[in-house]
């Protein structure tokens, strides 16, 4: 089978090799500082859940201390939230250290995995060969590397965070939300948990609208990334060329190829901006009005003297809450965009080891079997 015969990656198949290489730091030597820090920052989420739980509950006392203008539990709750901001000020502070520990250390052996693999069987010299293009090992082993392992961090502990969190707080918003009666056209109709029904449709809206409207941004990361690399190797290329005896036609060649990939990545670059545009418009929007969504929800019960002050902005709180958990693609698309690419990168640069390996034992075996015969 011919170079050009090799079969391509298509799919998840990047995004498989890279899995299958990089859990490799769950094993071995590595596995329990892996798993240790791992637990380390699920226990930090949990205590965090609990310390956001009591300050929804410090809202309704709080305002309802406001309300009944009571100057000594007005005094009490100011006090609590001093505890409270100091406990989840340490917690976060752990948390960090936890996650960067923890990226810091994935990414080093990733990297050192990579490069061993890189260097082995001389296939930093017949990469570009084999490949009939570019690989720019160099910029995936560096830069996508570090994005690959910096981002699931931080997305996993997100995504775990928002499931405690709408787990814990659709059960605040029912009980304090309770039902909301409406007379649609002289229909007399009840909904019940009309604050989860309301939580539910808001962010189903706003989460389809992102997915919308980012649906192209995985490409077009991958296509800026795959820019700015061809433009570092076309200004090493020119180096290259400057520092050896060649001709002012080679030099000029190299110099004109620096000029095409830099017009290339600028071009990028501006649909990437186009992409970001489009994001932050979803989520600068959810932003701004998540927060009045839920008190307006609150003002019939509020009318009605059905629901205090305090319950009031406890609902409010809880329902910016619940919406944030469910909207965490929201908030997550541009990043996970973003990783998935780098990600595709690295898995793609592992299968063509793996080709140039698969080679290497396809041409050796002829000789051996040779070898034996004579």
């Amino acid at each position: 089978m011919s170079d050009d015969d090799s079969p391509a990656l298509v799919g998840h198949e990047p995004l498989r090799r890279f899995w299958h290489s990089a859990q490799g730091f769950w094993h071995g030597r590595s596995a329990v500082i892996a798993w240790g820090l791992m637990a380390m920052l699920v226990v930090c989420t949990i205590l965090q859940l609990l310390v956001q739980y009591r300050l929804n509950l410090w809202n309704r006392d709080f305002f309802n201390a406001l309300e009944f203008r009571d100057s000594r539990e007005i005094w009490r709750q100011t006090y609590l939230l001093l505890v409270f901001a100091a406990i989840s000020i340490a917690l976060g502070v752990v948390a960090v250290w936890g996650r960067m520990t923890f990226q810091r250390l994935w990414r080093d052996w990733v990297t050192r995995n990579l490069i061993e693999a890189w260097l082995g069987e001389e296939r930093y010299r017949r990469l570009d060969l084999w490949n009939g293009e570019h690989q720019n090992a160099e910029y995936r082993i560096a830069e996508d590397a570090r994005l690959a392992t910096d981002a699931p961090i931080d997305l996993v502990v997100g995504l775990l965070a928002s499931v405690l969190s709408a787990a814990t707080f659709v059960a605040v918003l029912w009980h304090v939300g309770g039902s909301l009666e409406v007379k649609p056209f002289g229909w007399s109709l009840t909904i019940p948990g009309y604050l989860v029904v309301s939580v539910v449709i808001y962010a189903a809206a706003t989460t389809g609208t992102m997915m919308l409207v980012g649906r192209h941004m995985v490409d077009v990361i991958e296509c800026k990334n795959q820019a700015e690399s061809e433009l570092k190797y076309a200004v090493a290329h020119l180096r290259e060329s400057a520092t050896v005896s060649a001709t002012r036609v080679n030099l000029a060649t190299t110099t004109a190829a620096v000029g095409t990939a830099l017009v290339d990545v600028i071009d990028q670059w501006r649909r990437l901006c186009g992409q970001h545009m489009r994001t932050t418009f979803v989520s600068h929007g959810n932003s701004l009005l998540a927060p009045l969504v839920g008190l307006i929800l609150c003002v019939p019960h509020y009318v009605q003297g059905t629901m205090l002050l305090g319950e009031v902005t406890q609902a409010a709180a809880a329902f910016f809450a619940v919406q944030g958990a469910f909207n965490w693609l929201v908030d997550n698309y541009p990043r996970l965009a973003e990783w998935l690419s780098s990600a595709n990168r690295v898995g793609t640069l592992l299968a063509a080891f793996d080709r140039l390996t698969s080679r290497d034992e396809s041409t050796a075996a002829p000789a051996a079997t040779k070898s034996d015969i004579v």
